[in-house]
Order: structure tokens, then C-alpha cells, then sequence
């Protein structure tokens, strides 16, 4: 019933994980997928093969979208490519910890250039683009940590929570354009970011038990929810936060 057909969507991040996933599931929808990655050709070039397999195409982008001149090269070289952007996930983003009185300078800095100001870049540089066909759909990914807060990483938390504000602020700028922005905001997912902490004797079955539904979801889970949103199915949806956390932060 969800159809993507004909699109062409850009996800950042899309070698492992959550952009793996939405890679891959929109791939199955019929859309033509672009992935970025930095550091994992070979898992972002496996991510190519499986959406090759389900017969769409896929293009495999190295940049570092924290830097604006990488961002707007990349976005060059789809529009050679495809001619255009329908659709646009912004899901690249880190997670590390730190502490007030103690966090350096170098933790904060790395975090807000990863995980907003390559959000920013990036609509900036593909709004023009769907502004000229007056259609397109943006997903930010952001965190429950940007809904509640996270002790020991404010910085993280002061990332996401932005990135819902910035979302909000685009979905009523860009809704005259046809444009529809979104955010979903996952609790904990298991995938790689999460692999260091849930190796900690007792801390995955302390996670779950703390979460409602009693499980901690696959990237599959998150990915679905990016497909619904970028879909026809919620082409009245705009300016909305879509928590995926299992009951965990009930909002209002």
C-alpha cells in the first residue's frame, strides 16, 4: 500500500543502522536510494548491493556532512545524476558521553557540527532544489533525549532537541512550498551506537524492563514510522514529532 515509486531519496548515515534500514525499506517502496557514509565504504557498499537486489538504484556518497563544501558537492553530483531530490532523511548522528564541569570543548563542538549542523547544511542545499518541483518530504531524526533530556549527555540531548524545534520551524516555513517536514525520535534502538553500553553486565535487561513494551526494537522498527512519514499515506502530516520508544516518554 506505501508506494515510493519514481522517488529519489537522500539518506544520511545510510550504512548501518537506522539508515541502513530506511535504505533498504524504501528500496522495497520503490524509491531509488543515495546513502553518505565516512569511515564504512564496505557496509555502505553492501547497502548498495541489497538495494541493487531489489532492483532500484543506489548511489554510495563518501562526505563528511558536518562540513557545508562536502554536503553541497554531494548534492551536486545527485543532481547530475538524477536530476533530483523527492525525498530527504537526515539520520547521520553520534552519541558519546559527557559530563558538565568536565565535558572539553572538542565532545561539544563534534556533536553539534554531526548532528545539527549537517542537518542545516543539508536543507539548505536540497530545499531549492524541491522548492522548484513544489513537492518534497524531509524526516529529521532526532532522539527522546531531545524530548526529556539525558544526564551525562546534554550535549547530545541539546542536538536533538533542536533538531524538533528546526523541524517545526521548517514544516511551517516550507508548507506554502509543498514541502512537509517532519522528525522522528527514537528511545533506544539496537544498533551499533548502542553495542559499547549494552555490553555493561545487566544493562540491556535493566533498559528493557524500563520500557513499557519490554523490548528494545531492531533499526527496522524506526525505519518504518521514516517510510509512513515520506509516504502520500501522511501528506496531511507536517511539523510532527513521531516518538518510537516503546511507551517510554509519553507526550501530551
Amino acid at each position: 500500500m506505501i508506494s515510493l515509486e519514481g522517488k529519489k531519496a537522500l539518506i544520511t548515515g545510510g550504512s548501518r543502522g537506522i539508515g541502513r534500514a530506511t535504505a533498504i525499506l524504501f528500496a522495497r517502496a520503490g524509491a531509488d536510494v543515495a546513502i553518505n557514509f565516512l569511515h564504512r565504504e564496505q557496509k555502505a557498499l553492501e547497502v548498495k548491493d541489497k538495494v541493487n537486489e531489489l532492483g532500484r538504484d543506489c548511489l554510495v556518497l563518501k562526505a563528511d556532512i558536518s562540513q557545508k563544501d562536502q554536503v553541497e558537492r554531494s548534492v551536486r553530483t545527485l543532481l547530475t545524476e538524477w536530476n533530483q531530490i523527492d525525498i530527504l532523511v537526515n539520520n547521520a548522528g553520534v552519541w558519546t558521553y559527557g559530563e558538565v564541569g568536565n565535558m572539553d570543548d572538542a565532545t561539544w563542538r563534534e556533536t553539534m557540527e554531526l548532528n545539527l549542523d549537517a542537518v542545516f547544511f543539508l536543507c539548505n542545499a536540497v530545499v531549492p532544489i524541491m522548492k522548484k518541483k513544489k513537492v518534497g518530504g524531509i524526516i529529521n531524526v532526532s532522539s527522546t533525549a531531545g524530548v526529556r533530556g539525558e544526564a551525562f549527555h546534554s550535549h547530545y540531548a541539546a542536538s536533538k532537541g533542536a533538531i524538533i524545534s528546526f523541524t517545526k520551524s521548517l514544516a511551517a516555513e516550507l508548507a506554502p512550498e509543498g514541502i512537509r517536514v517532519n522528525c522522528v525520535a527514537p528511545g533506544w534502538v539496537d544498533t551499533e551506537m548502542c553495542e559499547e553500553v549494552f555490553q555493561i553486565p545487566g544493562y540491556r535487561e535493566k533498559v528493557e524492563s524500563s520500557i513499557p513494551l519490554k523490548r528494545i526494537p531492531p533499526p527496522e522498527d524506526i525505519a518504518g514510522p521514516i517510510l509512513f512519514l515520506a509516504s502520500d499515506l501522511a501528506r496531511h502530516i507536517t511539523g510532527e514529532v513521531v516518538n518510537v520508544n516503546g511507551g517510554s516518554v509519553l507526550c501530551a
